[in-house]
């Protein structure tokens, strides 16, 4: 098994290595490209590496490095630089997905990690108010029923998938 990772851990750095020196030599074919690109593709690394080597711990990292890149995408995209005042809440949430892949990736024996579920409502509870208060155009108030359902969710994963 040690062998086939370091076949899939080389051939990935192949295939980076080969994107980084065309856009190097070639820096048109991917105009549009820019550093947010690189942040994703190394968070999406990260995830491939999990999901090609069943080594689960690697999804946390790939899912925080991938959502910190998506952020900056968005504020390289619209100029909302302003909007790192409450997007910053997001970055539990990304954990809580890399947990949650983290758990169904482990060799050994695949299991739901419902703590990952905690992290993402206390992510969505941080990002609406935080949100409401520095610069989302909607009224946070209204959507409070949103964490309800969402701890109604947490809650019943949480039972169907619990470990007898």
């Amino acid at each position: 098994m040690e062998n086939r990772r370091g076949m899939i851990v080389g051939l990935m750095f192949i295939l980076l290595g080969g994107f980084f020196l065309a856009t190097e030599l070639m820096p048109d074919l991917f105009g549009g490209l820019s550093y947010p690109f690189i942040i994703i593709g190394i968070g999406g690394a990260f995830l491939l590496s999990a999901l090609l080597t069943r080594t689960g711990g690697l999804a946390v990292p790939g899912c925080v490095v991938g959502g910190i890149g998506a952020i900056l995408y968005y504020q390289n995209l619209t100029q909302d630089w302003a909007s790192w005042s409450y997007i910053w809440t997001l970055i539990p949430g990304f954990v809580g997905v890399g947990v949650i892949l983290s758990g169904l990736l482990t060799r050994n024996r695949p299991h739901f990690e419902s703590g990952g579920l905690i992290l993402i409502a206390i992510s969505a509870l941080g990002f609406f108010i935080f949100g409401g208060m520095f610069g989302l155009p909607f009224n946070v108030s209204t959507y409070w029923p949103i964490f309800l359902i969402g701890i109604g969710f947490i809650t019943l994963v949480s039972a169907i998938f619990r470990r007898h």
